[in-house]
């Protein structure tokens, strides 16, 4: 009963926030997931350098808002789809996938911290740029080694991988927009705990400050103003 209560409240406030279905899902025409994985990668270094080239706070507040939640969506909608892809194709695919796992993690722990942080913190700056040096090696890593090895693997069958790709951004519209390291970061146990986070989350991202939509041209929560 709470389960299904859950499920439906999440189902409910995701019509709400955060991605603007009119754009049809930015990446959704994506043809496989490593085209999926590398374009949330660029949009992130996308916000990483308009936090930092940002001339006023109110800006700022507004790119750290929607890194913080386009970065948590990226990192549960891999933990729950791209990871466990790896443990099931690739040979040694546990050992990679908790790799990355881990790198998240550490990026997790950072992050949690940011998304309380004021830009007129002293540890803000210095924060962003341990995260994005952090992410950078992760992100090398995925794309240079972990994800090529899955599409070697998926040779054969690459419907699988455009599948894994729809199913890649069909999942982080129902994951958490915030960071949450204590979570549980595989399924199922991870499906769960996101179901009942994300709806306390998208009801935070109704009241926060993010890009106008005129200004990103991307995915952006839909109260943006």
């Amino acid at each position: 009963m709470l389960a299904a209560r859950t499920i439906r409240t999440a189902a409910r406030i995701n019509t709400l926030t955060p991605l603007i279905l009119a754009r049809g899902l930015a990446a959704s025409h994506l043809s496989s997931l490593t085209d999926a994985i590398k374009h949330d990668h660029r949009e992130l270094e996308t916000y990483f350098s308009n936090i930092l080239n940002a001339k006023d706070n109110d800006t700022k507040v507004r790119w750290q808002n929607q890194l913080v939640w386009e970065l948590s969506r990226h990192a549960v909608g891999e933990e729950l789809v791209v990871y466990p892809a790896m443990d099931k194709y690739i040979s040694n695919g546990t050992a990679v996938a908790d790799k990355d796992r881990a790198a998240h993690q550490k990026v997790k722990i950072i992050l949690q911290d940011f998304q309380a942080m004021d830009p007129s913190d002293p540890q803000f700056e210095p924060t962003l740029k341990t995260i994005i040096a952090d992410l950078k090696q992760h992100i090398q890593d995925e794309e240079l080694h972990d994800i090529p090895l899955l599409e070697k693997a998926l040779a054969n069958n690459l419907v699988e991988s455009a599948e894994l790709a729809k199913s890649f951004e069909r999942t982080k519209m129902f994951t958490p927009t915030r960071s949450h390291p204590a979570a549980p970061n595989k399924p199922p146990f991870e499906t769960a705990v996101g179901l009942m986070t994300a709806p306390m989350d998208k009801i935070r991202d109704m009241f926060a400050k993010f890009p106008r939509e005129d200004t990103l041209g991307r995915r952006v929560p839909e109260n943006a103003t």
